[in-house]
């Protein structure tokens, strides 16, 4: 996948200026524009908005294909986000050294929004040998099938181990701050498509920050 900047009238390497300076740092869009404006470079702050939401997804997929493995020792935690006035639920999981495994909006907290972090994770990552949760039904019923079906299917040696132990899973309350702070700046996700791209690009960025990506030119395409 590669991203399509055609038709816009600034150049493409401005463009990513004010996605990483708004994705990246606790500034408002119009702050942004402010900054950008005394270097005699003009757009909205509304143009901005629209950058986040067209771009923020897509250079997070295409960084997906460079992201580097995870450790097999799992944290999996919720936090609340507020969308269109309304607190929602941000499932997160980093692994046992504070890397961002993955993320997932949703509007519900219950046994049916749980696999969606499971699933994502899993898709990229693979099966992991341990996942520390919090106390919530909602994460072990979705383990629980996991683990039922690998066992029914002679996989007994790859099942899961699941722990719900608090100060193990510390690191991944902490790690949430980052993803808090800035949906507290901007005063939560004015719509649905607006939250999951600012969220999705504050990952990218903090995931480029940790040093996730792997930048090596002999990787398999």
């Amino acid at each position: 996948m590669s991203l399509n900047f055609s038709g816009r009238h600034l150049p493409t390497d401005i463009i990513m200026q004010a996605l990483r300076y708004y994705l990246a740092y606790k500034l408002s869009y119009r702050e942004i524009e402010e900054i950008f404006s005394k270097r005699n470079i003009h757009f909205d702050h509304s143009t901005l908005n629209r950058w986040v939401i067209k771009y923020a997804p897509q250079l997070e997929t295409v960084f997906r294909k460079k992201k580097r493995p995870v450790s097999g020792s799992w944290r999996m935690d919720e936090t609340y986000i507020k969308v269109k006035g309304r607190w929602v639920y941000y499932y997160r999981s980093v692994d046992k050294y504070g890397a961002i495994i993955d993320f997932y909006l949703s509007e519900t907290r219950d046994e049916l929004a749980a696999p969606g972090i499971f699933n994502k994770a899993i898709n990229q990552h693979g099966l992991p040998e341990k996942v520390v949760i919090d106390k919530s039904g909602a994460n072990a019923a979705a383990l629980d099938p996991l683990n039922i079906r690998l066992w029914l299917s002679g996989y007994m040696l790859f099942m899961i181990e699941v722990l719900a132990v608090k100060y193990l899973n510390n690191i991944v309350e902490q790690n949430h701050r980052k993803v808090k702070g800035k949906m507290h700046q901007c005063l939560g996700g004015k719509s649905w498509e607006g939250a999951g791209s600012t969220l999705a690009g504050v990952e990218l960025w903090s995931m480029i920050k940790q040093g996730q990506m792997n930048t090596s030119e002999n990787m398999t395409p």
